[in-house]
């Protein structure tokens, strides 16, 4: 189990460790957190060693620094966003006959011709999770997290965290505003949302750009509510602290999911990229996803070792609420969502 605390006190460790131990011929570019050597055991026995990562700690921020030319072999982008890579022209299809499990994957996962098309499959989704309240049980009353307006609530005005996320604010947003579907969006619900989104900025105490950061700021007992992913919450629970995940307030949660993408002109070797894939979808990387993070794998094979209550204790079991869910919505829409939530901030 990797605890937040043991991440941040081993750092220093850990980077020497990664100058020894990492493959020079394939360049990972992923989140925080998805080192986890379970998840590229196959290929760290096949070659000796795990690859090489770099970090980022959202979305935009891996899209900006790739379009501006960094080079890497693999990222790992959310569905949504999918299309700006394709449209920048910064990835390629990949060859699923070198890919095994691919006929495993829940087909839920592709389906968008954004991820698959008669160009090819661009896109191979690996995990999945949620995005909804997680809170200290022994400072909050369930009651109070019965509903998303427990972010507008002033009892609890500067206790509260809120991810540096664009796409998961608004999901939020939307929810709170009674809205479950993001993919055709009128004006007068944008209009609701943003405005929501106004007055949950003026009780948060800080926007998290990393789920350890989230576990930080809750551990520390400054904040009390946040609208979370698995991650922080899994953490907290490593280490001991209260925390609960709500995710069936009565305007619902979201849930998303994420995968690799093949980039273009990557400096090192097209076959440990697949190599690589291959060991991320192997059934026994499944407990290996779900022990350190929390998150659900794609591979339907893999699921099944997991019981109702397995699911339920990772946040991840059914829950009956709306759920939100996001996957590719309108590219402008989203450009939209972005520049409102960075006023939204700036508090304007």
């Amino acid at each position: 189990m990797k605890h937040f605390t043991s991440l941040l006190a081993g750092a220093a460790c850990l980077i020497g460790l990664q100058a020894q131990a990492e493959s020079p011929d394939l360049l990972v570019f992923d989140w925080s957190g998805f080192e986890v050597p379970g998840l590229f055991a196959q290929y760290a026995q096949k070659y000796g060693a795990g690859p090489s990562y770099t970090f980022y700690g959202d979305d935009d921020e891996a899209y900006q620094k790739l379009a501006s030319g960094f080079k890497a072999d693999v990222a790992h982008p959310c569905s949504q966003m999918v299309s700006k890579y394709r449209d920048a022209g910064l990835i390629e299809p990949w060859d699923v006959s070198r890919i095994p499990a691919f006929k495993d994957i829940d087909p839920k996962f592709l389906n968008s011709k954004i991820f698959k098309d008669d160009q090819g499959v661009w896109y191979i989704p690996t995990d999945w999770g949620a995005t909804a309240i997680a809170y200290n049980p022994e400072k909050v009353p369930a009651e109070d997290v019965a509903s998303l307006d427990v972010f507008l609530n002033p009892k609890y005005q500067g206790r509260i965290s809120l991810p540096d996320s664009s796409d998961d604010v608004w999901a939020l947003a939307y929810l709170a505003t009674g809205v479950s579907d993001w993919t055709n969006v009128t004006e007068d619900q944008f209009q609701a949302a943003a405005a929501w989104l106004r007055k949950a900025h003026q009780n948060v105490q800080s926007y998290w750009t990393d789920p350890s950061e989230q576990a930080q700021t809750m551990a520390s007992g400054e904040v009390l509510i946040s609208w979370s992913w698995n991650d922080g919450v899994t953490y907290l629970k490593a280490d001991g602290y209260p925390v609960a995940f709500q995710r069936a307030p009565k305007e619902g949660s979201s849930t998303f999911f994420c995968g690799y993408v093949n980039l273009k002109d990557g400096p090192g070797s097209e076959d440990q990229a697949y190599d690589f894939i291959n060991s991320w979808l192997a059934p026994a990387a499944a407990p290996a996803l779900m022990e350190a993070i929390g998150y659900g794998h794609t591979n339907v094979k893999a699921m099944e070792q997991f019981s109702k209550e397995d699911l339920d204790a990772a946040g991840l079991g059914h829950v009956d609420a709306p759920i939100l869910a996001q996957t590719p919505n309108d590219p402008q829409m989203r450009e939209r969502q972005l520049a409102e939530f960075e006023k939204i901030k700036a508090g304007f």
